[in-house]
This record gives structure tokens, sequence and C-alpha cells, in this order.
């Protein structure tokens, strides 16, 4: 009867991990996840589909060492040098929580990263505006520059000429008198 529960769950549980697949590549298919996110998730169920055929290697007796293989399942696996992400530390701020708790906590998260980016995006459109406006009354300044500089340039012109007429007017009258 044991063996039959075995049989069953090991079925299910790679019918699970197919699933698990399946709703991985339709998750990046439809960009509801980056694809360096489902890289990453796909790391994870290629592990737990290695560690599945194991599982069962194992409860065939298959394979080197089967108490070793069946201990190192559950232990972090055999291979050296390779993490395991699901053997992590967990911090103290989670350790007490539940999957509910947790699936909360990682919403407050989100919301408050979401309030954060939405404070972000309002002072950053502020800028804009600032930017813009600095723009414009650039642009207003130059105009005014100009006019200026065209006034400057007439009233140097006029000046000239009146102080060319005044030398005219001088050299006249000194050869007149």
């Amino acid at each position: 009867q044991v063996n039959v529960v075995i049989r069953s769950s090991l079925q299910s549980l790679g019918e699970k991990i197919e699933q698990l697949r399946e709703l991985l590549l339709r998750a990046v298919s439809t960009r509801q996840i980056t694809q360096l996110e489902g890289d990453r998730r796909q790391n994870l169920v290629d592990e737990l589909l290695t560690r599945h055929k194991q599982l069962e290697a194992s409860y065939r007796n298959e394979g080197p060492e089967p108490d070793m293989t069946r201990s190192s399942l559950m232990a972090g696996g055999a291979k050296r040098g390779v993490t395991n992400p699901w053997l992590l530390e967990e911090s103290e701020e989670t350790r007490a929580l539940g999957f509910d708790e947790l699936r909360q906590q990682q919403r407050r998260i989100i919301e408050e990263q979401d309030a954060g980016l939405d404070a972000l995006s309002s002072i950053i459109s502020r800028q804009k505006q600032m930017g813009q406006e600095i723009g414009n009354e650039l642009d207003e300044q130059n105009e005014i520059i100009d006019d200026l500089t065209n006034l400057v340039e007439n009233t140097d012109d006029r000046l000239r000429t009146q102080t060319r007429h005044v030398k005219m007017v001088d050299k006249k009258s000194t050869s007149c008198g």
C-alpha cells in the first residue's frame, strides 16, 4: 500500500512539474515575467525535474548508493559547488510567517514599491515641466537679447552717422571763419 502511495505521488509530482513548466513558458511568452526571470525559474524547474528523476530512480533502487541519493535529495543534492535555491537561510522576519502571511507581506512590499515609483514618477514629471519652462524662458530671453543687439547696432550706426555730420559741420565752420 505504501508503494502505491509513493508511485502515485511520484506520478502526481511529475505531472505538476510539467504543468509548472507549461505555465512558466506561457508566462514568458505573454511577457507576464521578464526573460531573465523566466530563465531563472526554468533553472529551478529543471532542478525539480532532476530531483524527480532521482526520486524515481531511488524508489526503484537504481543508481549508485540509493541510500546516499535519498538523503542527498532532501539535503541539497549531491552536486558539489552548486547551491540549492530552496535551502537558502530564511530571514528572521519571515521565518514564523505562513504562506498567506508571506503573500500579504509581498503584496505590501510591492504596494510600497509602487507608491515609491509613483512618487518618483511625479518628481521626474515635475522636473521635466521645470526644464521645459526654463527652456521657454531662455528662448524669450534670447529674443530680447537679439532685439537689444539690433537696437544697439542701429543706435551705433546712427551715432556714427551723426558723429560724421558733426565733424563735417565742425570742419565747415572752421573753414568759414
